[in-house]
């Protein structure tokens, strides 16, 4: 397995039927134990990344969406039937879908609140409806462990990310991806022999001894 796989494959549910979202925890780094590790490591991944993007769009085969879902974010209110018939849809249409729920704890959102208020800057990320919204925190988390629970497929999967840690989330997500494209066995496209011809006889109309 690789390093991406390695570092993603704790945090997906393949078949949330028994999942319960404090068996995650928030504020898990995994093996990371540091945040220039981590730096270090979401270089590279985010090079790889760049190497699997270019073949993916050589190849011209498949596509790729990508779902975030964050604690202040809109839950959608649509069937889960019909949330899996649509993702299986795009599955066999060529389009893999990886969903990530960011997992974030009541005290670290908390933080986050009282910085965006301490912070002029920040102001304009507060909204007044997320602390009420707290108020109603165990109903979200069972909503969403709802979600997850009836949505997570093998071809459509959830990744349940510890969040209170961003340079580990962003790692983790880079890792998913990273994972993703790598199991998509890319590769560049094979330039047959006819294709050589209509490439030299480019190549001598452009040098100017093709007229």
């Amino acid at each position: 397995m690789s390093w991406a796989g390695k570092l993603a494959k704790p945090y997906r549910v393949d078949d949330g039927k028994k999942i319960r979202l404090k068996d995650f925890d928030p504020s898990d780094t995994g093996d990371i134990r540091s945040k220039e590790h981590a730096t270090e490591l979401l270089e590279k991944g985010i090079a790889h990344m760049a190497e699997l993007q270019n073949k993916l769009y050589a190849q011209d085969r498949w596509g790729v969406l990508l779902i975030l879902q964050a604690m202040d974010a809109d839950l959608w209110e649509e069937r889960f039937r019909d949330i899996c018939a649509f993702e299986r849809y795009f599955s066999h249409n060529g389009i893999v879908i990886r969903k990530f729920f960011l997992h974030l704890s009541k005290q670290e959102q908390k933080r986050r609140f009282l910085e965006r208020l301490d912070q002029p800057e920040k102001n304009w990320k507060f909204s007044a409806s997320d602390v009420r919204e707290r108020e109603y925190w165990d109903d979200y988390m069972d909503a969403y462990e709802d979600m997850i629970r009836n949505t997570s497929t093998k071809h459509s999967p959830w990744f349940v990310i510890p969040a209170d840690n961003k340079w580990f989330t962003r790692l983790v997500l880079a890792a998913a991806i990273v994972d993703t494209l790598d199991d998509l066995d890319l590769s560049y496209p094979k330039v047959d022999a006819q294709k050589r011809k209509e490439l030299q006889a480019a190549r001598r109309m452009l040098s100017g001894r093709g007229k």
